[in-house]
Parts: structure tokens; C-alpha cells; sequence
């Protein structure tokens, strides 16, 4: 069976934290309570509004994840600030998103086509450093051939259509599940890791777990907010069941 690894987000600890512009809860307690449930990998977003992860939370981060020998995915966009910050700490991956400060959360993916040369130096100097680099991007061969062509390693293809899709009942749920599918084989096909995550639930991790390119499911708020009735090692537990059912559901 090939293993697909999950990466917890913990964004939204801090989103809590800083609610009441407090000390706790402490999302790099999150992290260690994540490392130990059962997480493969780490994730954060240094947003430029610091709306939840701090300069601070980077810090501690890249510490113990070092420490532990756990992978730090570091979300950012591509700005001149966040790739000093990024090449200050090295983490083992960098993550590019897009970001508007009026947004709620990521909405959508990169636009690698459009920020192609923009994008390939920031890309570039990552790779000699030694930090892999991924492109957040829609479920779309445009956008996964241009974070070939900037040099990624990596592309997350985002899961949110599918997953409002699968909770608002759609019809569309379907068609949105096959593209996603469509778009790893190709991405796949042409060199690029494949990964995912945005809007991940209980109900739709399998079906996304299944797709066989997929090598990493990046999850945070869904986890975040089941940790309020459950406790956060239970919720990380049950995805992780979840997605090895789904891998060994389709082994056999």
C-alpha cells in the first residue's frame, strides 16, 4: 500500500490565540500534540497581516520540527519579505499561495501562468538552498504545467471546490472529484509531486485519499474545529484511519 502522508495545518490555534490577544492556545503545542498523534508533516502560513502565525510561531516551529526530524511546509506568498524569512529558517519545504489581506482564507489557487516570472526566481533560490518547493494551484493543466516550467517539485492541487461541492449536495461534486483525479495523473505524468488540502473533511478525505498520485493531504481547520468536541489527537487519528482505508480500500 502506498502510504499517503498527512500534514496538519495549525493556522488556526493561533487564529484562537490572538482572538483574545492571549498566550494560548499555543499552536506550536499543537504542533508537538500533532507530531505525536500521527502527523507526517507540518504546516503553517506566515500570512503578511500575521493574522495568526507569527515571525515567533516560525521560529519555534522550524525548531522542534528540526528537532523532531518532522517535516515544516512553510506557506507564504511570494513577496520579497516572505522569502527572506523562509531562507532564514530553511524549512524542508516552501508552499506558494496566493493572498489578499480582504480574504477570509486562500481562496484558490496560484496563478502560476500569469506570475510565471515573478515566480521562477523566488522558485529558484529556493531550490539551491535546498527547501522543496510547491505551487497551490486549481485543479488545472495550465497551472501545473507553468510550476513545471518555474522549476516546483511540487503542486497542491486544491481541494476546495470539491469538497463545498460535496457539502452543499451539488451535482457538480462528481465531475470536480474527476479533475481532480485527471489533473494529478498529469501532474504525475510530467515529474511533479502531487499533494492536496484545502476544505478537507471527514466525509471527503476518502474520496481524495483514493486518488493513487497523491502523496500528501494537507489538512488544518476541519482538524482544528473537530479538536473543540473531540480533542485534537483523536481528530488527527481518525483522518489518518480514514486515509489508509481509503489507499488500502484501493490496494485490494
Amino acid at each position: 500500500m502506498n502510504l499517503l502522508r498527512l500534514g496538519v495545518n495549525i493556522d488556526h490555534v493561533a487564529t484562537i490565540r490572538n482572538a483574545r490577544g492571549a498566550t494560548y492556545p499555543d499552536p506550536v503545542r499543537a504542533a508537538e500534540m500533532a507530531m505525536a498523534a500521527g502527523a507526517d508533516g507540518i504546516t503553517a502560513h506566515l500570512r503578511e497581516d500575521r493574522r495568526h502565525i507569527s515571525d515567533a510561531d516560525m521560529d519555534a516551529l522550524a525548531v522542534i520540527t528540526r528537532k523532531r526530524g518532522i517535516p515544516l511546509n512553510f506557506e507564504m506568498a511570494v513577496t520579497a519579505e516572505m522569502e527572506s524569512i523562509c531562507l532564514a529558517h530553511v524549512p524542508h519545504a516552501a508552499c506558494l499561495v496566493p493572498e489578499r489581506r480582504e480574504e477570509v482564507t486562500t481562496e484558490g489557487g496560484l496563478d502560476v501562468v500569469k506570475g510565471h516570472n515573478a515566480i521562477a526566481p523566488t522558485v529558484r533560490r529556493f531550490v539551491e538552498a535546498g527547501i522543496r518547493v510547491s505551487c497551490f494551484v486549481d485543479a488545472d493543466l495550465d497551472q501545473v504545467n507553468a510550476s513545471k516550467s518555474v522549476g516546483a517539485q511540487v503542486v497542491e492541487l486544491t481541494t476546495g471546490p470539491y469538497c463545498d461541492a460535496v457539502r452543499d449536495r451539488s451535482p457538480d461534486a462528481p465531475r470536480l472529484l474527476e479533475k481532480l483525479r485527471a489533473t494529478a495523473a498529469e501532474a504525475h505524468r510530467i515529474g511533479l509531486e502531487v499533494h492536496a488540502g484545502h476544505g478537507v473533511d471527514y466525509e471527503t478525505a476518502k474520496p481524495i485519499a483514493s486518488i493513487p498520485e497523491l502523496m500528501e493531504l494537507n489538512i488544518g481547520h476541519f482538524l482544528i474545529g473537530e479538536a473543540i468536541f473531540v480533542g485534537l489527537t483523536p481528530a488527527i487519528q481518525r483522518m489518518r484511519a480514514l486515509m489508509d482505508e481509503a489507499r488500502a480500500e484501493r490496494a485490494a
